[in-house]
């Protein structure tokens, strides 16, 4: 009869040094009840529970990275888009975790969710594409502010991923290709205007030092030579010759021999 009470008495010891010996990780704190009232955030290492009157609560300090699935959103010039983001959170204060929220995971995921809505439909599209970052900081934000009070830091959210309509990605082609012909003709009338300035500066030049006129006239004779042509045809404008110069007596000897 002794050596089934004695039996039993082990058990019993047993289960008595499971219940009341605990051991926390080093990312885990554990929130201790007293006859269902809060007591302490003990952790990490060996905790020691009073059996059947302590209960602990586990709660992991890393972070969380929670996938926001994607969102039909309608943005603020009419445009309906799919957005995902992905949020980065972590249990700051494990007591607040569990005594303000039932499910601080959960509610902060379906936080997420709304507020993602909320903040993109504020947006118009070019915003929402130009301006990714600012629209980043302003999720972290207010999903930060909301989820302070259940002991959760929200230390990133990022947009992942723009899914527009079909339609919109052709019309933002169209867009594209469009502003690309359009620098294109800008960048060619610029240079037509480069180049009209380049010559009347030259012009000007010409103007004042006639006999450059003269020696660009030589330059381009001798620019046709070298063409392998069997005949060549030079005008010869006597306008271009002036002064007391050989060529000049040679041109007008020339023109009265074919007078006569």
């Amino acid at each position: 009869m002794a050596l089934p009470v004695a039996i039993f008495l082990g058990i019993l010891v047993i289960s008595l040094l499971f219940s009341c010996v605990k051991i926390l990780q080093e990312y885990e704190r554990g929130v201790i009840f007293r006859l269902g009232r809060y007591v302490a955030v003990r952790g990490p290492g060996l905790i020691l529970l009073i059996p059947y009157i302590e209960r602990i609560v586990r709660m992991s300090l890393r972070t969380v990275v929670f996938d926001v699935p994607p969102q039909d959103i309608i943005t603020r010039d009419n445009v309906s888009v799919k957005v995902n983001a992905v949020v980065y959170f972590r249990i700051v204060a494990p007591e607040k975790a569990v005594l303000e929220v039932d499910d601080a995971f959960y509610a902060t995921s379906q936080l997420s969710q709304t507020t993602l809505r909320s903040i993109i439909g504020q947006f118009e599209l070019d915003d929402l594409l130009a301006n990714r970052e600012k629209i980043n900081l302003e999720l972290q934000a207010v999903i930060d502010r909301q989820t302070d009070p259940w002991g959760v830091k929200v230390s990133a959210v990022e947009v992942k991923h723009i899914d527009l309509p079909s339609e919109m990605q052709r019309a933002m082609a169209r867009q594209a290709e469009a502003e690309r012909d359009r620098r294109a003709k800008v960048i060619n009338a610029d240079g037509e205007f480069q180049a009209a300035t380049k010559l009347a500066e030259a012009s000007e030049i010409m103007n004042q030092n006639p006999i450059t006129l003269q020696l660009r006239y030589l330059q381009t004779l001798a620019d046709i030579s070298s063409k392998t042509n069997s005949a060549t045809i030079i005008p010869f404008p006597l306008e271009l010759i002036k002064g007391d110069t050989n060529i000049a007596g040679i041109a007008k000897a020339v023109a009265e021999k074919v007078k006569l």
